[in-house]
């Protein structure tokens, strides 16, 4: 049986389809580095999203090799062999599957090492988004050669490849609904923030449904005349009724996507107490020395630790404000890395001096970024010129600040502070005598 599949690698496409895919696949990964830096699960749910240009090689690369097969005039070569037809399809079956297998995972394999230095959290969902992945691309490559040799012409595959793009990327917006759409499409996994994730039934529906498609290709493929053909019609129904049974929808999808174990804080043993998300802990150690430079400027203040803000906007969550923690926005880089350190400092300050998002008072920006700035002693600049788009009333009101006495520009900070985790309008509080 070895000799026979390595016969049909020599022979068939599958080695150009697999270099074709991985090169492609590769080059898309590091062209959109920042879109899958934060971690594991990121990369494996984009790497699915390309999906939409890696399935339409695979469908192309079937359907030419069906075509291959046909200009070359061997189907009654074949027949006369004393094996029943389902048996003879066997080898190019699972050559064409083991490129493309081979090919999806050398494209994550060679995007690894751009993260593997920060991507410390591996959720178990990563591996569930990439098998669908995987089983996907088997689909794709099947679906072609059953294709291919229904049409066996020279335009069948770049019309197929067309055709694959536009159902892969249009027809999912047709569905009424985000789980049944998310589950008929193997694009549907996108992330929005870095604490989501793909839910353990969402990618088995999604498997389900890509399984189908996969056999009916064979179907189609070992069938021996257009009547046996429409039997591949029974794994696309049964597919499609066991899909939409098991895919949660509506509310359920919605609070599925969210991943509670990545917004989990992880913390510095020492104190001051620094606290990433276990979605970022990889960057614990870039966070630190910046969040405890500005804790030290903030002791005046109640606030005694820093914690990452883990606030999502789909499904809402939010950390309980406590007037002793400061809440840091923590992003990464296409590198993998923490993003414009230069900023953070500043925009932890800022974000101590602003009311919490529960408030019903709307946010002084201008008093906050003037406190922000007072405590960095540094002079904000107007415009995008600085390290944040400062308007000119904070600039005025950093310069009030700096002709005061130490003590008094002190107590008129802490009081924007106080006033901030009240809930209560700190307008004003910069401009007067906070006594």
């Amino acid at each position: 049986m070895n000799r026979v599949l390595g016969i049909e690698l020599r022979r068939s496409v599958a080695l150009g389809a697999a270099l074709l895919t991985a090169v492609a696949g590769t080059i898309v990964l590091y062209a959109t580095g920042g879109r899958w830096s934060a971690g594991w699960l990121a990369l494996a749910t984009t790497q699915r999203e390309y999906l939409a240009l890696l399935s339409p090689l695979a469908l192309a690369a079937g359907a030419w090799q069906s075509y291959r097969e046909h200009r070359a005039n061997v189907a009654e070569l074949f027949a006369s062999a004393p094996r029943p037809r389902p048996l003879r399809i066997v080898p190019i079956l699972a050559t064409t599957a083991s490129a493309v297998l081979v090919a999806y995972l050398v494209t994550l394999l060679a995007a690894a090492p751009r993260i593997a230095g920060t991507a410390r959290y591996l959720p178990p969902a990563a591996f569930a988004v990439v098998a669908v992945g995987l089983v996907a691309m088997i689909a794709s490559v099947w679906v072609g050669l059953a294709v291919g040799r229904l049409v066996p012409a020279l335009a069948t595959a770049p019309a197929l490849a067309v055709t694959g793009f536009a159902l892969l990327v249009f027809a999912p917006h047709a569905l009424p609904d985000g789980g049944i759409a998310t589950a008929f499409s193997p694009l549907g996994t996108s992330m929005f923030s870095d604490y989501d994730t793909v839910g353990g039934r969402v990618s088995a529906a999604q498997a389900l449904w890509i399984a189908a498609l996969a056999a009916a290709g064979v179907v189609l493929l070992a069938a021996r005349n257009r009547r046996l053909a429409l039997t591949a019609l029974v794994p696309l129904a049964v597919g499609a009724t066991a899909t939409t049974l098991l895919v949660p929808t509506g509310d359920a999808y919605a609070r599925g996507t969210l991943d509670p174990a990545a917004q989990r804080l992880v913390c510095t043993e020492e104190t001051p107490r620094v606290c990433v998300s276990r979605a970022h802990e990889g960057l614990l150690p870039e966070v630190t020395p910046k969040a405890r430079h500005a804790l030290a400027l903030l002791s005046p203040t109640s606030v005694v630790q820093a914690h990452e803000d883990t606030t999502t906007y789909s499904p809402p969550t939010a950390p309980e404000p406590r007037p002793d923690t400061a809440l840091m926005q923590v992003t990464v880089d296409s590198r993998g890395h923490l993003a414009h350190p230069e900023r953070f400092e500043l925009a932890m300050l800022i974000g101590a001096f602003v009311t919490p998002p529960a408030c019903e008072n709307m946010s002084n920006f201008d008093g906050a970024t003037a406190a922000a700035y007072w405590l960095l002693n540094r002079e904000p600049t107007v415009g995008l010129g600085g390290a944040s788009l400062t308007d000119r009333k904070a600039v005025d009101l950093w310069k009030d600040l700096k002709q005061l006495p130490r003590a008094e520009a002190e107590a008129r900070v802490v009081a924007v502070h106080r006033a901030a985790q009240q809930c209560r309008d700190t307008s004003g509080l910069l401009s007067r005598s906070a006594r």
